[in-house]
């Protein structure tokens, strides 16, 4: 083991060395998010300028910050002057900011910074070796500065947007490995698992079964071969927590399998990934590369008797697959279709062998438990949820972005405090947790604390961690019908209840959506929501009524309009709404005429207009473009 961590050793100085250079450093955020902003061509043109005017500073990337709203992202780390973070930038920014830096000034514009290196690597500011000679006493911690951060917890995330996720060095520097080299020098697996126990860690995939008593359960269950699988097959719509992690810190990922190997026992490891995530793939593949030529990954890890090979697996991109035994049958190479339980995979998994599958966050946050202490993280979060949890905040708010709070976190301060709310002139009307399978809590609710057992008592889920927001111009039956119509696609079709019972409910949906539902139609929808979400085999099936139920609990009003008057109070469903001009307020401008394409407008100049309602397709252009909002539905 001497001559392996000599190795480490020496790379986690090369880490350092390039973590904290004396001379700028520039790192640009080309996680998915940023690339699909624009970064790959701002690091180009910063890669190119700085050699063109011969400017000596260090240009490396690095992943996703949490910051997607502001993407494309630069950050800058000038000695004696400290960290500073730019946002949508631009190629043909490049050049004032190289300018600036030539110059030895602070470009203009960043959106915060540091006075000094910091990393949150345990929800608090940490201090890197390099120090402020001139302020060393100062420090501006960035939760305390930007209300996107403020209130964020960053241990699962606590690498990414720091470090190059393509440098295990990098990682090294950051204490990485240094919990998978304690454990097997020091510990033995039943007390790796006993202190993971105390943690109270639940897994972060959406059940929320205690992560500890899984490994024990796999652990004492006697078998020749054992196995443990990272479920990253993240399939939820608006949900890329995974995806990011693994974009930008594959190696914490990596560490906390080879950690979970050794408690259970398992000599061989499988990383599920779906094939729609090539960069993850990519990051993950290199990342598992280095550690084999580190000696963290094969046999004999770091010179100890501890042996475990990792592979990844790409899936084909199956929602379902996401369930732990569909998961299991397509790494076999069999058709992705779920099986009854028990036996659970911990008893009886791949191939029949015992079987531990965690998902990504739930594996990231293994060495920050083993580093600093499992009595230490118990007191984040709740008694009955301990910890922090990573959510991906979409849908109609201000701050779109990847944020990790502590479990009991209100709603609100989430989604008004971090994601700043819905636009201008619209107010929040729902949040949906969970993914497809969630439900939608309403705004009177949004003090409620995150954690998994009242997200369930309110009719929703934890899920791994997707949280889309609604405004007042969303239709809740329209959002209903949409996660029927993904369910539907995406249920293997196995059972009965959740074959038949999904399509259904998005039949029904459909007719309230037309104007051609009764009252009777809200009743069956109802009965056939329960009935689907008591017998249906796997979890798919049994949450998949979740946003249907959690809309008649909440939002009942809005079906009774549709079914009853046939309309849709927010403007959405077409077959129910009727557009119309104000006659005391149109202008006669004629933008609306310009605009209609099938010419269902007519009026003469200065004059009001009018809407042939026959010819109207109701595409909604003309309520867009008007000057004077003088079209709306009626």
């Amino acid at each position: 083991m001497g001559f392996a961590i000599q190795h480490l050793t020496e790379l986690k100085k090369k880490g350092s060395a390039t973590l904290f250079p004396d001379t700028i450093k520039i790192m640009i955020g080309v996680a998915s998010c940023g690339v699909a902003a624009g970064a790959l061509p701002v690091m180009a043109a910063f890669r190119q300028g700085a050699t063109e005017k011969g400017l000596p500073v260090m240009i490396t990337k690095t992943g996703c910050a949490g910051m997607c709203y502001q993407e494309p992202l630069v950050d800058i780390t000038i000695p004696d002057k400290g960290r500073f973070v730019y946002g949508r930038i631009t190629p043909a920014a490049v050049p004032a900011m190289l300018a600036a830096l030539q110059n030895n000034d602070i470009p203009d514009g960043a959106l915060f910074r540091y006075s000094r290196h910091e990393c949150l690597l345990d929800g608090t500011i940490t201090h890197y070796p390099v120090p402020d000679k001139k302020n060393s006493a100062h420090t501006v911690p960035l939760m305390q500065t930007v209300p996107f951060y403020k209130g964020q917890y960053r241990l699962v995330l606590r690498n990414c947007g720091f470090i190059d996720p393509e440098n295990i060095s990098e990682y090294l520097a950051q204490g990485g490995y240094h919990a998978l080299a304690t454990v097997l020098n020091k510990k033995t697996p039943l007390q790796v698992i006993r202190a993971i126990e105390q943690s109270r860690l639940r897994g972060r995939g959406g059940a929320g079964f205690l992560t500890g008593l899984k490994w024990r359960i796999c652990y004492t269950t006697d078998a020749d071969q054992k196995y443990i699988v990272c479920n990253a097959d993240e399939g939820d719509p608006g949900a890329y927590m995974d995806r990011s992690i693994l974009e930008s810190d594959p190696h914490a990922v990596l560490e906390g399998m080879l950690v979970a190997a050794y408690a259970i026992g398992a000599t061989k490891g499988y990383v599920y990934i779906r094939d729609e995530y090539p960069l993850a793939i990519e990051r993950m593949g290199q990342a598992i590369e280095q550690a084999r030529d580190a000696q963290l990954v094969g046999d004999h890890i770091l010179g100890s008797s501890f042996s475990c090979s990792i592979s990844i697996v790409r899936g084909a991109g199956a929602f379902v697959c996401g369930e732990e035994t569909a998961l299991l049958k397509s790494i076999e190479g069999l058709c992705g279709e779920p099986h009854q339980r028990p036996p659970y995979p911990a008893v009886a998994g791949l191939w029949g062998k015992p079987t531990v599958i965690n998902n990504v966050e739930t594996l990231a946050t293994i060495p920050v438990i083993l580093t600093k202490g499992a009595r230490w993280f118990s007191t984040i979060g709740t008694k009955k949820s301990t910890g922090t949890k990573v959510f991906s905040l979409v849908g109609k708010i201000n701050h779109i972005g990847l944020v990790e709070v502590p479990l009991g976190t209100p709603l609100r301060d989430i989604i008004y405090t971090i994601g700043g709310g819905a636009g201008l002139d619209r107010t929040c009307k729902a949040v949906q947790t969970g993914g497809p399978s969630g439900g939608c809590i309403p705004e009177h609710l949004f003090n409620l604390p995150v954690e998994y057992d009242t997200l369930a008592h309110a009719g929703s889920i934890m899920g791994s961690g997707g949280m889309i927001v609604m405004d007042n111009t969303t239709c809740m039956v329209d959002v209903a019908r949409y996660f029927m119509t993904f369910l539907e696609h995406e249920s293997c079709g196995k059972c009965t209840p959740c074959r038949v019972g999904v399509r259904r409910m998005r039949e029904l949906l459909d007719g309230m959506c037309k104007g051609t539902a009764s009252e009777q139609d809200l009743y069956l929808l109802e009965q056939i929501a329960r009935v689907v979400s008591t017998a249906s085999l796997c979890g798919l099936g049994r949450t998949a009524p979740n946003p249907v139920l959690s809309g008649l609990r909440y939002f009942k009003d809005e079906f009774i309009l549709h079914v009853r008057d046939k309309k849709c109070p927010a403007g959405v469903c077409n077959n129910l709404i009727t557009y119309g001009i104000s006659l005391s307020r149109c202008t006669g401008c004629g933008t609306c005429i310009k605009t209609c394409p099938v010419k269902a407008i007519t009026g003469t100049k200065k004059k009001p207009h009018t809407i042939d309602t026959s010819r109207c397709i109701k595409c909604g252009a003309c309520e867009e473009v008007c000057p004077v909002a003088a079209i709306a539905p009626c």
